[in-house]
């Protein structure tokens, strides 16, 4: 809407231009730059940022209503680690726009750091901190370091880019990634959750005791060992529930599953 203003003031701006020139340069007028052609440059100069401003707001206003940012549609997604976050100056219907730098890894294995632009709820500023991670999209071989937050995705296309991120980057195996693929889902008890000291990478390696409820209601406990998330600590302490897979036929593993929301 904004751009579609601009371009028709410029038009009009445009030719009331020329015609102020024209009439300034061939009329014998004693004073000919002095007309009611000024108009022209007057709208030519009012529009001119309004145009510029309009192709921000444009761009902003497909991000409130949940589209991709323009240039970025079908582009692949990957899951973007905040580093930092800054606001731009603009904001519509006040939501701000953020400058928000990540640092990206993809489904094969690649990282790099890229900036996305977006558009942030009031009511969400305070979880765009340093370490949450998003879903975003990226153009392959592209070397301006731009990316998209990808907030038009489909949950279960997010669910499936985060798993295969962390096979990618070793964070779980490709036996887990197996699990939550094909595995059945059920709910177990948190009966007893104990660090073991270790660390692998910057997360704690855990013991800890699930109670898991089979679909006929029975039950079985599994003894397991995985590095957490520090996120993820507060989710498995004793007592909580939670949503997990495994495979009927070997009940020797599973995996917790952790929802990403965008």
């Amino acid at each position: 809407m904004f751009k579609t203003i601009g371009v028709i003031g410029i038009i009009i701006g445009g030719a009331l231009t020329v015609m102020y020139f024209v009439y300034g340069l061939t009329s014998d007028n004693p004073m000919p730059w002095v007309s009611g052609w000024m108009a022209g440059p007057i709208i030519l100069l009012t529009t001119l940022p309004m145009f510029s401003i309009g192709r921000l707001a444009d761009g902003a206003m497909r991000e409130l209503r949940g589209h991709t940012a323009r240039g970025f549609e079908g582009a692949p997604i990957a899951m973007g680690t905040i580093v930092s976050a800054q606001r731009t100056g603009l904001s519509i219907n006040d939501q701000p726009q953020l400058e928000i730098l990540f640092d990206v890894d993809t489904m094969d294995g690649q990282s790099f750091r890229g900036v996305a632009k977006a558009i942030i709820d009031l009511t969400e500023l305070a979880s765009v901190v340093p370490g949450a991670i998003l879903p975003v999209r990226y153009r392959p071989g592209s070397t301006d370091g731009k990316i998209a937050i990808a907030a038009d995705a489909p949950q279960h296309e997010l669910q499936a880019v985060l798993d295969r991120v962390r096979v990618a980057k070793g964070l779980v195996s490709p036996r887990q990634l197996q699990i939550a693929e094909q595995g059945v889902e059920a709910k177990a008890v948190v009966l007893a959750m104990a660090p073991t000291g270790d660390l692998q990478g910057d997360r704690a390696v855990m013991d800890i005791k699930f109670r898991v409820t089979r679909a006929d209601t029975t039950t079985f406990d599994l003894d397991q060992r995985k590095p957490i998330d520090a996120g993820a600590l507060a989710q498995l302490q004793p007592g909580m529930v939670v949503r997990v897979r495994y495979l009927p036929h070997d009940e020797s593993e599973l995996v917790v599953l952790t929802t990403l929301n965008p």
